[in-house]
C-alpha cells in the first residue's frame, strides 16, 4: 500500500491508503475528521465536499492518493485555531441555515467556496452555486439567506417581510 502525505487544515498528514480509498475515506476513517459526511455515495448530494488546493472538491469522487501533496481542508478547518466560527458559520447559526445538520458541513464548504469566488453574490447565483449540494429539511431558504448575509449584505433586501 502506498504512503501518501498532504496538508490537512495546516497540518502535515501521512498514512497508508490502498488505491482505491477515496478522499473521504482517508479523512474520516484515518484521520478522525469526520465532520465530513457520506451521504449518498454517487457524488449527487455534497455532503463530503472540501477544499482541494483551494477548489472546492466532492471527497467522495477523488482518490486519496490524488490529494497527495495537496493542502486539504475540511469543515474542521474553517473555524480559527482559536474556535472563533468564520463568518458562513456564524451565519448559519443565527439565521438557522441548518436543521438536521447533515448537510450542514458540505454546504458550508460550498459557500466559503463560492464567497471566496464571488463575494457578494445574488439569491440567483448562491442558488446555482448550491446546485451540487442537497438538502432534504430546510427548503432551502435560510441556507440561501445565511449565505448571503455572510457576504455582508442585507438580508432585508434579499427576503422582504
Amino acid at each position: 500500500m502506498p504512503t501518501i502525505s498532504m496538508t490537512v487544515n495546516g497540518n502535515e498528514v501521512s498514512g497508508e491508503v490502498e488505491n482505491r480509498t477515496l478522499l473521504v475515506q482517508f479523512l474520516r476513517d484515518s484521520l478522525g475528521l469526520t465532520g465530513t459526511h457520506v451521504g449518498c455515495d454517487t457524488s449527487q448530494c455534497g455532503a463530503c465536499t472540501v477544499h482541494v488546493d483551494g477548489l472546492q472538491v466532492k471527497s467522495c469522487t477523488m482518490f486519496a492518493v490524488e490529494a497527495a501533496g495537496a493542502d486539504v481542508t475540511s469543515i474542521e478547518g474553517i473555524a480559527s485555531p482559536e474556535g472563533e466560527l468564520s463568518a458562513v458559520q456564524a451565519a448559519f447559526k443565527e439565521h438557522h441555515g441548518l436543521q438536521c445538520g447533515f448537510c450542514t458541513p458540505g454546504m458550508i464548504m460550498a459557500a466559503e467556496s463560492l464567497l471566496k469566488a464571488n463575494p457578494k453574490p445574488t439569491e440567483a447565483e448562491i442558488r446555482h452555486h448550491l446546485h451540487g449540494n442537497i438538502c432534504r429539511c430546510t427548503g432551502y431558504h435560510n441556507i440561501v439567506k445565511a449565505i448571503y448575509a455572510a457576504s455582508g449584505q442585507d438580508v432585508a433586501e434579499l427576503m422582504p417581510a
